[in-house]
């Protein structure tokens, strides 16, 4: 009998040990020069907003993750090859990328402005930017936009978000459209101060303001795990918590 409960035993830890060996670990990709949502710190830490509810999202799912830094312009094509299972990197929402990724359901949500000298610019209408150097991230929400509502300006398109921040600061394009959200480390920094939002945030359907995790077309069931981790976390206090070390206002 002490035989055969000793072998039962040994079964309930062999499984115990198969399951826990068979947690799953999701590839997770974001791009790294995003801040405050992801970047690189000081200590060459992969860290940021989503950053961490990638994190999050994983302990709600059981499952553990595996992040990498992807450029932002390879990110959706690299996704459809199957090189991870999820992007977290503030992806918004277009009928251009709906035909590629499927989409949770929104994790923040923010808006579009233009940044620039307000000594100068006041008017952000597209006649009042004739012949103006706007500098934008390429393939970005806001880089399409330009292309379709200022024609007649300048567009000058950098790799990332920082490098587009660099031809503010350097001169080489006079203001720059980006997220709100994203541009508030960069004009609270005591080396931009010259600088400020330009005009009121834009509203419209070319700039949607809400961003989302993604996945591969038709991996609708990762997309509801991560749906159902979505809603715990807010109910749970942890998205608010993830919040708070970023920002001083609610941007769910």
């Amino acid at each position: 009998m002490k035989s055969v409960l000793a072998l039962a035993i040994a079964a309930l830890i062999s499984l115990g040990g198969m399951a826990s060996a068979e947690k799953q670990t999701l590839r997770i990709a974001t791009e790294g020069a995003y801040p405050p949502f992801n970047f690189i710190d000081a200590s060459g830490k992969l860290t940021g907003f989503d950053v961490e509810i990638a994190h999050a999202l994983c302990k709600e799912m059981d499952a553990d993750c595996s992040l990498v830094t992807v450029p932002w312009v390879e990110i959706i094509t690299r996704l459809e090859q199957h090189e991870y299972d999820l992007v977290v990197a503030s992806m918004s929402l277009t009928d251009e990328r709906a035909k590629r990724m499927e989409f949770s359901t929104p994790y923040y949500r923010s808006h579009s402005a233009f940044a620039g000298d307000p000594q100068k610019f006041h008017d952000i209408s597209p006649a009042a930017l004739k012949g103006i150097k706007i500098g934008a991230g390429k393939d970005t929400m806001q880089a399409e936009y330009l292309k379709k509502v200022y024609p007649e300006s300048t567009i000058i398109l950098a790799k990332d978000q920082p490098s587009a921040q660099k031809l503010l600061t350097s001169g080489s394009v006079d203001l720059m459209l980006a997220d709100s959200i994203e541009l508030l480390a960069f004009l609270q920094s005591p080396e931009n101060s010259r600088f400020d939002y330009v005009g009121d945030p834009l509203t419209s359907d070319l700039l949607r303001s809400t961003s989302h995790v993604t996945a591969s077309k038709g991996n609708t069931e990762l997309i509801q795990r991560v749906n159902e981790a979505l809603s715990q976390i807010r109910l749970n206090g942890t998205y608010d918590r993830i919040n708070n070390n970023y920002f001083p206002f609610s941007i769910y």
